[in-house]
């Protein structure tokens, strides 16, 4: 697979990092608004070639995949156009803003015979597989608290009277968008669509959303949920049942997993992974789809499935509280 990246942002230097380790997968070409910043990105991942121009990229027969990791509010956009093209498409998250658009876009990529797929760390990692079979042993469930609070580095510069991207509506950023997203995924993941979705939300002056919590309610148990970019968590998120509790350090890449019993506790999978780590089970599923083309696959359908929860329930928590986008 030689691919492209639409982005030069950190989260698109790590995703390289992390795909440099999956055999078979080459960074071939780097997009960027800017010249200069294509280059120095090309320079820092070792890319051959560099564009300022998105048609000459999709025109480009060398590239037969795409990695964008752009402002949000382009994210449609520049799928539809890399699958009109004829290039697979793994998209960071959020891939769509509304489960209509990403319905769209699955099916185009259907129809032209190719791969489109939402960057999502948590359901591709390694340890996946394992927390969902430690999640068997709770017993009977009826609470969970999933929470991921994240100051972010770009806060100090919306203080300042800035307006960086994450934390413009305009881009449909915001915390639900960027971090929010994790939590529903981690509740999509393990149990699916939920009945109903209760949320409120807090907004910056500019009317981005600064934080949010939400309650998802399932048959016999509710899901409550707590994410900002405005402060730091410190404590793990829990799933609880009546014969053991499952820890969880972090919800967005699965990791610091515990299994809590009156017998004592059981690491599940350490909190020290690095972000190759984590990231390189994305790039791999990318790769095997874009590989076999399979839409009957397990995987490829499970995450599609979740994906599409997801955008139902940001569309759902957005509409309850009035978002801009």
């Amino acid at each position: 697979m030689n691919y492209a990246t639409i982005g030069t942002s950190w989260i698109a230097e790590k995703f390289v990092s992390a795909a440099k380790t999956v055999p078979g997968v080459t960074l071939t070409a780097i997009y960027s608004r800017r010249q200069e910043t294509a280059d120095a990105f090309a320079r820092k991942t070792g890319a051959a070639k560099t564009y300022t121009d998105l048609a000459a990229l999709a025109a480009d027969p060398a590239i037969d995949s795409v990695y964008i990791a752009s402002p949000n509010r382009l994210h449609y956009e520049q799928s539809k156009a890399m699958l009109n093209a004829g290039k697979n498409v793994l998209c960071e998250k959020p891939a769509a803003t509304t489960e209509s658009e990403m319905r769209e876009l699955i099916a185009l990529a259907e129809r032209k015979g190719l791969i489109y797929a939402e960057a999502i760390m948590s359901i591709h990692t390694a340890a996946f597989p394992s927390v969902k079979d430690a999640v068997k042993q709770l017993g009977k469930i009826r609470t969970a608290r999933i929470d991921f609070c994240q100051l972010s580095s770009k806060y100090p510069l919306y203080l300042a009277g800035k307006n960086p991207n994450i934390f413009n509506p305009d881009m449909h950023a915001g915390c639900l968008m960027d971090i929010g997203v994790y939590n529903l995924y981690f509740a999509a993941a393990f149990w699916g669509e939920p009945e109903a979705v209760v949320s409120d939300a807090v907004f910056l002056d500019n009317g981005a959303d600064a934080a949010g919590s939400a309650i998802l309610r399932y048959p016999g148990m509710t899901v409550s949920m707590n994410y900002s970019k405005v402060g730091q968590q410190y404590a793990p998120s829990e799933i609880i049942g009546d014969e053991a509790t499952l820890s969880i350090g972090s919800v967005s890449q699965m990791t610091g997993v515990k299994l809590l019993s009156k017998d004592g506790e059981a690491e599940l999978v350490p909190s020290d992974l690095t972000r190759d780590d984590v990231m390189r089970g994305e790039a791999a599923f990318f790769l095997r789809m874009a590989q076999t083309k399979d839409y009957s696959d397990p995987g490829y359908r499970f995450a599609q499935e979740t994906a599409l929860t997801v955008r139902k329930m940001c569309d759902a928590i957005r509409q309850q509280n009035g978002f801009r986008f």
